[in-house]
């Protein structure tokens, strides 16, 4: 990446170098900060410090942009406003956040038939024309989805794993590139640390010296756009439903909170321990997942069987509308 561009050039990298050593930067941050960067160093070339207008004319929240999306974009410059001032080397006031919308997202809900078709869709990618190229994406697409399938992590986390992070011995993850600052561990199953072994191998042969355990061909790790590029290329072909690679992380949550029905006091234990896998900061974010529970009414229809038309009737073409 390019060197910044204002004046705030070296506190900008020294933010930077502070916030990685605590372990809380991402690439979103960075991104975030070096547009703001960019717009200090063309709307005011000349300045020497930092004032109330910079920061109120770039956080000011634009005509086309949702709360959520303003939210993340200023963030990272609070954080660094805040960082500067305990420093005392600014004293402007930090932007007001705004409000976040209520959720209206549901998850879909994935069947057996719908996951089987696109894993075979994914162990089926072709082989030509042979180069590293199509060889590293035909041997890392089935591993990479059946790691978010198996586990629930996010697709950052799985597109910034390192190698260093992956304990294939005992099959653990460590969760350190994640949410906020919730590093967290995640033990594989022994099926997919089996398959992380097999892949290990394979993908060594190509990239030696790779930092990343799910290597571009850059070498570095791969971009949101690749996940969603690839999940939806390879979804579309076999599915007709709507779906997202994110979504593989709702079903890893609903399907496991679905087997503890009945379980009684040790739900709540194991509410517990899922929150902690999926890295939540607080069980309120699991629980989450449990008040959408998409498959809720595929699980009343099999255990009722024809009695879930009783509970639930069909509704009328008519009431449809």
């Amino acid at each position: 990446m390019s060197e910044f561009l204002s004046f705030l050039s070296p506190d900008i990298t020294a933010y930077m170098s502070f916030q990685r050593a605590s372990g809380t930067w991402s690439g979103t941050y960075e991104d975030n900060l070096r547009y703001f960067d960019s717009y200090c160093a063309q709307l005011h070339p000349n300045a020497e410090v930092l004032t109330q207008e910079m920061v109120n004319g770039w956080c000011a929240q634009r005509a086309t942009e949702k709360n959520s999306s303003c939210f993340t974009r200023i963030s990272v410059v609070v954080g660094f406003i805040r960082y500067l001032k305990e420093r005392g080397k600014t004293d402007v006031m930090e932007p007001a956040f705004p409000k976040k919308e209520r959720r209206t997202y549901i998850p879909h809900a994935f069947t057996d038939a719908e996951l089987e078709s696109f894993f075979r869709a994914c162990d089926n990618l072709p082989s030509a024309p042979p180069n590293p190229k199509v060889y590293t994406r035909k041997i890392t697409v089935p591993i990479f989805f059946r790691l978010l399938y198996s586990s629930g992590i996010r697709t950052c986390e799985a597109r910034m794993l390192r190698v260093d992070d992956v304990d294939l011995n005992q099959g653990v993850l460590n969760i350190r590139h994640s949410k906020g600052e919730s590093q967290h561990y995640v033990v594989l199953h022994d099926t997919m640390l089996d398959l992380l072994n097999r892949y290990d191998v394979a993908v060594r042969a190509i990239h030696p010296t790779r930092q990343y355990f799910f290597p571009s061909p850059d070498d570095s790790h791969y971009k949101r756009s690749w996940v969603s590029k690839n999940f939806r290329d390879l979804w579309d072909v076999c599915n007709a439903s709507h779906a997202t690679a994110y979504g593989l992380r709702h079903h890893y949550a609903t399907e496991n909170i679905n087997q503890w029905i009945g379980e009684g006091f040790n739900f709540d234990s194991k509410l517990l321990y899922l929150s902690r896998s999926m890295g939540h900061s607080v069980l309120e974010s699991t629980r989450y997942y449990y008040s959408l529970v998409p498959a809720l009414a595929y699980i009343m229809e099999n255990v009722s069987g024809q009695d879930f038309d009783n509970i639930v009737p069909e509704v009328d073409d008519e009431e449809v509308y």
